[in-house]
């Protein structure tokens, strides 16, 4: 029986060394998992420090370029309307009010308190003032400065009409740590992060001291993380929420705070955050924000609008202050009351701060597509320049020659008188309009179609279409440098005739109206618009020499030697028209049309000045006699019914343009200060019952009506001399004569035949009578 026993405990023991047995290969198995752990952890944590370090070492942020107006400029005489200037005020965020606070405006009538605010241009910084003026007649009067520094002539910021942004769509004004204000930076804390300046990156205790903050206010008013940790979660990761993105969040934090001082975090957390979305682009970093919800530089921001933009953090959707304003304003007292109650504010500020309106803009005071066919311009002009990529990334500051009041002209004509024509039509009609200084070459204004906001198909600059008889006073200029052979008022024989070609082909152009008159003077022939005189003469002189003044004039590319090009057969852009008009304006000086003034980099250093450029190209006496005939047009030619809707007083100088069927439709002309070109037409190139004078001539004459302008008084050149004559007989003649008309020739051009009126007394002695009292 005892041997029976013993078998029975062998079993325990055996159990006791399987145990002790197994527990080796457990632990070693957990050590080797730890290790492997810890080696993977190690690896994550050095992919994850590479991360982090990259960008923060490398560029963090890309910064779109900014497009902005041309400054307007207020004294004394200076031209604008009342309506023009209030337009101009809102353009740049101005906002109706008392006109003592920066950024506001009172208007009375013709009276206006402006609050201007400051501006750093490259060459100074115009600061802060106080205007008051009034406006008579579209010019300034009585300018006084109210307060602020002194001067006879102040510019206001000019206004943004664009950008050129990162492909990922944000938008942000980069800001230093050391330009916002204590006050904000100590708000942003106090609300989402009071343990910032002690904590690793991660702080547990701040999450528990949050849920305690949030039960006692009954509702969420502190978050749980840090300002690292919200830092890293916009800047590096996705806002899934889920146990890896909370860890690498935490480990990433761990490694920023390691590597990087606490400033260093804290400015980019103010330039990173989210604060909210103008249409398809994000707005990022209170720089931005302060100008987008109040028009002002983060510098300038009271304790009310710093409560509100630190609430945003929040949630900028949901507390939305132009969509939701209730929440928007119990949001911000809410941080208001933080404010009171870490001391920042003392009570009484506090009050008052509540008090406050929420004070944003009524709309952002600026758009990324305002003017899209002008920036689209200004794109093509930077792109000889400078990179896509930069423009997209270094912050760059463009300033353009864009008239924000000429441009709101130039697109209600367009818009107005397309309508009215359409009213008598089924015809859909599109039409472009380029407006220039006449002097300078700039581009104030351009029209892309019928609808200024469409991003798409720019017709001012893509449109490329035959011009008609906008080409002939470059056949008469190539004609008139020959003044052994061309004068004003040499004949030119309006009669049928054809040409064959070496292949068989037969050309027998006509006149519009069909009609031949004989012989007529060159200066008729033009300012009529008669068609079998212009291909006669540009036949005589050359379709080469024609073509070479169209080049040099600006046409780029190649143009065809065929004869129809004598009638406008050549395509042309509107622009690349204003460009050859533009030479005609400035006495046969080619100035290349410019959009762009200067580019700064995003501190303001100037990087490219685009400064007036001339190529005299054509002798200035033979430009002077076209730039007489079309001052002949607007008066007695094709352009006439211009006087409809311009004063008569505005001296103008133009010409109209049709092709078949009234396909095209040009006008080209200009004043003493603007250059306009206009077209109108179908973006299917069918035909309308339209010419240049009753298409784009009324389009034109509603533009110039609209806008304050001087009359066009050209200077005579030297070598240029008036003589009476009489045209029908090619001869000098006195003035008091009938068919007498008063020509400018080239000196030694003029007729050797005189011719007297003889008998006409009457005549005689009222011209001696005029000529004493002149």
């Amino acid at each position: 029986m005892k041997k029976s026993a013993s078998p029975r405990k062998s079993p325990k023991k055996n159990t006791r060394k399987g145990k002790s047995a197994r527990r080796p290969w457990f632990w070693r198995l957990f050590l080797r998992v730890f290790f492997i752990g810890v080696v993977l952890l190690a690896g994550w944590m050095v992919y994850l420090d590479a991360v982090v370090t990259s960008r923060f070492e490398g560029r963090r942020f890309e910064v779109p370029s900014r497009v902005y107006a041309r400054p307007l400029e207020l004294y004394d005489g200076a031209s604008v309307s009342s309506g023009a200037l209030q337009r101009e005020l809102e353009l740049s965020g101005y906002r109706a009010g008392d006109g003592s606070q920066a950024g506001t405006y009172r208007r009375n009538g013709g009276h206006f308190i402006i609050s201007t605010r400051g501006f750093l241009f490259t060459d100074g910084l115009e600061p802060r003032r106080r205007l008051s003026l009034n406006i008579y007649s579209d010019q300034v009067q009585d300018f006084r400065v109210l307060s602020g520094d002194p001067s006879p002539i102040v510019r206001l910021a000019p206004a943004q009409i664009g950008g050129i942004y990162p492909a990922h769509k944000e938008d942000r004004v980069l800001v230093q740590l050391a330009n916002v204000p204590e006050l904000f930076t100590d708000t942003l804390l106090a609300v989402e992060d009071r343990n910032f300046h002690d904590h690793v990156g991660i702080a547990p205790l701040s999450i528990g001291r949050a849920m305690l903050a949030n039960i006692r206010a009954g509702q969420i008013v502190q978050g749980g993380s840090t300002l690292t940790q919200q830092l890293v979660k916009n800047f590096f990761l996705t806002r899934d929420q889920t146990l890896l993105r909370k860890g690498n969040e935490a480990l990433m934090s761990l490694l920023l705070e390691l590597h990087y001082e606490k400033n260093d975090i804290l400015e980019t957390y103010v330039n990173e955050v989210y604060v909210g979305q103008a249409g398809t682009r994000a707005i990022h970093g209170f720089g931005l924000a302060s100008q987008f919800y109040f028009g002002e530089s983060i510098r300038d921001l009271q304790a009310h609008q710093i409560a509100l933009l630190v609430g945003l953090v929040k949630g900028p959707s949901y507390y939305n202050p132009r969509r939701h304003p209730e929440r928007a304003l119990s949001r911000r007292n809410l941080v208001i009351d933080v404010m009171a109650e870490t001391n920042l504010i003392s009570e009484e500020d506090a009050a008052r701060a509540r008090a406050q309106p929420l004070g944003v803009t009524n709309q952002a005071s600026y758009s990324e597509n305002r003017y899209p066919a002008y920036i689209d311009l200004v794109r093509r002009h930077l792109a000889r320049d400078y990179k896509q990529e930069d423009l997209q990334s270094e912050g760059l500051r463009i300033f353009t020659t864009l008239n924000p009041a000429i441009q709101y002209a130039a697109e209600f004509a367009v818009k107005d008188m397309l309508g009215r024509m359409e009213g008598r039509s089924d015809t859909t009609l599109e039409s472009a309009m380029v407006v220039t200084s006449r002097d300078s070459g700039e581009v104030l204004a351009l029209v892309g179609g019928r609808d200024p906001k469409y991003a798409g198909f720019n017709r001012a600059v893509d449109a490329s279409r035959p011009i008609g008889s906008l080409v002939k006073p470059f056949v008469y200029l190539a004609a008139l440098q020959n003044p052994d052979r061309y004068t004003l008022i040499t004949p030119v024989e309006d009669k049928g005739f054809s040409l064959v070609f070496d292949d068989g082909r037969r050309w027998e152009p006509e006149n519009y109206d069909k009609e031949q008159r004989g012989e007529v003077p060159l200066h008729k022939a033009l300012s009529q618009s008669y068609n079998l005189p212009t291909v006669r003469v540009g036949l005589d002189v050359g379709i080469g020499a024609v073509k070479s003044t169209l080049q040099g004039f600006g046409v780029p590319g190649g143009i065809s030697e065929y004869p129809s090009m004598l009638l406008g057969s050549v395509s042309m852009t509107p622009v690349t028209v204003a460009q050859i008009y533009q030479g005609l304006a400035t006495s046969g000086f080619n100035t290349p049309l410019r959009t762009i003034r200067q580019v700064t980099d995003a501190q303001g250093e100037a990087l490219s000045r685009y400064s007036l450029k001339v190529d005299q190209v054509a002798d200035p006496a033979a430009v002077h006699l076209v730039q007489y005939v079309m001052q002949e047009t607007m008066q007695e030619g094709t352009g006439r019914s211009a006087y409809r809707t311009v004063p008569r007083e505005l001296s103008l100088a133009g010409k109209t343009g049709t092709t078949d069927d009234g396909r095209d439709s040009w006008f080209a002309g200009f004043s003493g200060d603007l250059l306009a070109v206009t077209w109108v037409g179908r973006d299917d190139n069918g035909p309308t019952s339209l010419t240049g004078a009753t298409g784009a001539l009324p389009v034109w004459s509603r533009f110039m009506s609209q806008v304050p302008q001087h009359g066009f008084s050209p200077v005579v050149p030297d070598g240029v001399e008036y003589l009476w004559v009489n045209p029908g007989e090619v001869a000098l003649t006195e003035e008091h004569c009938d068919n007498a008309r008063l020509v400018p020739f080239i000196t030694g051009s003029e007729p050797d035949m005189e011719v007297s009126c003889g008998g006409n007394i009457e005549r005689r002695i009222r011209g001696w009578f005029e000529g004493l009292f002149q």
